[in-house]
């Protein structure tokens, strides 16, 4: 079997180095193939290798029809794989906020957890302030956008909404400030609940990032840490508009149905809304009919108004990349180029019964073939009971899991209870290193933890490996963690990216092995050392509140 990640690199070293060769002399995915060890080299032969090479411009419609069923679920957008840029450090995310708010000419869109109040964050606030201003003097038509949770975003004295009225203030007109507020937490519930608790009950978790035609997609917030030591994901998508306005439309029906920021800092609900989120009857059943109703037919829109790319190849056996020139309506691409990467955006949104991203991530799971290698990565690692059923028992790929060690969790060393979440999160991973134990999965799933020195890990998503292909064909990035909360309590938001071209390819390669390569295997030796004592109340507790985080 083809492993890849830590693991694969580990068993076959020569691989390892030759890829990272062949990535710097531009060498050909068949040159690579002809110089593998001789104990895999007829597994990976010319024949079997299907990646593009760097010349090459020829379509591998396999590949397509193999994730093809995704667009039953969600639109299809179709790109070329150079609009897309993998970022892999934090203050390169943070360089190209910034750098992508002071030229946006038309629209900025910030949709995330919340935003910080510091220095960094106040640097950004600026940027996107000045091209603001720069539109207005200049008889411009910039819209600015932002949704952020109602509960996280309101949190202490200096808080999101404290940071933005300056802006909001000056620019009434242009920028608009959305709060997301659960209508699980209601009642004497909500009455009582301090700050911090209050936000177990549901947020608005999406990072949607959006200037003008170009989207960065993360799972990363808008706070220092994040613009500075708290690995994640980021990816750019430059040129999209389709995609974009898909995006930006999604925000914007959540945002009609959230509580308006106002420039003295109170809040208010839209004139126009029917139902209120958290006061009322049956259990804000109204309210939730009204969500749903709503996004659900923002995304048919796209879906109706679109020719899906992905479900005509399906049905074209002798399809070539004329026709897919022909039936891509919804590509952006430049002149001369040809679409060879596909984007499948998805929205879960538990309290709403919206869940495409839960339906694809799971029959991606189930219909993986036994020679494709998944690397999953979640920093907060809580399997849903459905996910984890779905790798240890349905699913027939191997499995590289990513998440973090004590130390680079977030909440590591914190005071009071939020100090005992480290622990909860080892318990839940030793259950699953022991359910992929008696199930003798041992071989075919492996766990890794992050551990880098003054560092802490949020990365999340997935890269997926083809059998016969050296490099990932399928990422998945964005908010969701893949656990209880991504899947039934948050508002989540990920792509799907499908992609033929090699040199985007080896970026997301690339960045795999950079996340794995801060990573140690979890053995039963780890659950040995001082640092995994669970306090027994920890054990007895973390069942009853796992879907709370």
């Amino acid at each position: 079997m083809m492993l890849l990640g830590r693991r694969f690199l580990r068993r076959l070293p020569n691989i390892g180095v030759m890829l990272s060769i062949a990535a710097t002399r531009n060498q050909s995915m068949e040159e690579l193939a002809t110089n593998l060890p001789r104990t895999i080299d007829s597994k990976f032969s010319q024949s079997n290798i299907r990646g593009s090479s760097p010349g090459n411009n020829s379509i591998d419609f396999n590949v397509f029809k193999h994730f093809q069923w995704i667009g039953d679920v969600t639109p299809c957008f179709g790109v070329h794989g150079s609009q897309i840029q993998v970022l892999n450090d934090p203050n390169e995310f943070y360089d190209a906020l910034k750098k992508l708010s002071k030229s946006s000419k038309s629209r900025i869109l910030l949709a995330s957890l919340y935003l910080g109040n510091g220095k960094l964050e106040q640097e950004l606030v600026d940027c996107i302030y000045d091209a603001t201003k720069a539109s207005e003097e200049a008889g411009g038509d910039l819209r600015v956008k932002f949704l952020f949770d109602y509960m996280r975003g309101s949190r202490g004295k200096r808080n999101t909404r404290t940071i933005l009225l300056p802006l909001l203030k000056d620019f009434e007109q242009r920028v608009s400030v959305a709060l997301y507020h659960t209508p699980d937490l209601r009642g004497l519930v909500k009455r009582i609940l301090p700050e911090r608790y209050n936000e177990t009950f549901g947020v608005a978790h999406m990072k949607i990032y959006l200037f003008d035609d170009t989207i960065v997609m993360s799972g990363a917030n808008l706070s220092e840490s994040y613009f500075t030591d708290r690995q994640d994901r980021y990816i750019i998508i430059k040129s999209s508009r389709a995609l974009a306005d898909f995006f930006e439309e999604v925000v914007t029906a959540v945002s009609s149905l959230s509580f308006q920021l106002q420039p003295d800092d109170g809040i208010r609900l839209p004139d126009d809304l029917q139902y209120h989120p958290f006061e009322g009857s049956h259990n804000g059943a109204l309210y939730r009919q009204q969500m749903k109703r709503l996004v659900e037919e923002t995304i048919s829109c796209h879906r109706d108004y679109d020719v899906c790319i992905s479900s005509q190849v399906s049905r074209q056996s002798d399809v070539n990349e004329q026709d897919l020139d022909v039936i891509g309506l919804r590509s952006s691409v430049a002149e001369g180029q040809k679409v060879d990467t596909l984007i499948y955006p998805l929205v879960q949104m538990g309290p709403f019964d919206i869940r495409h991203d839960e339906v694809v991530t799971k029959a991606l799971f189930e219909k993986a073939p036994s020679d494709t290698t998944i690397l999953l990565a979640s920093g907060y690692f809580n399997l849903t009971t459905h996910y984890m059923q779905s790798i240890v028992s349905s699913c027939k790929a191997h499995f590289d899991i990513l998440t973090a060690s004590p130390q680079a969790n977030g909440f590591f060393g914190a005071s009071g209870v939020s100090g005992a979440v480290p622990d909860a999160y080892t318990y839940i991973a030793k259950q699953f290193f022991d359910e992929v134990t008696s199930a003798n999965q041992s071989s075919r799933i492996s766990l890794f933890e992050y551990l880098r020195p003054g560092w802490t890990v949020h990365a999340k998503g997935l890269w997926y490996y083809l059998g016969g292909h050296l490099l990932p064909v399928m990422t998945m990035i964005g908010s969701p963690n893949f656990g209880y909360r991504s899947v039934f309590r948050d508002l989540e938001a990920q792509v799907v990216i499908v992609t033929q071209n090699n040199g985007l390819q080896k970026q997301l390669h690339q960045e795999q092995l950079q996340l794995y390569g801060h990573s140690n295997q979890v053995t039963d030796e780890t659950f040995n050392q001082p640092v995994r004592q669970i306090p027994r109340w920890v054990t007895y507790v973390t069942p009853i509140i796992r879907n709370f985080f």
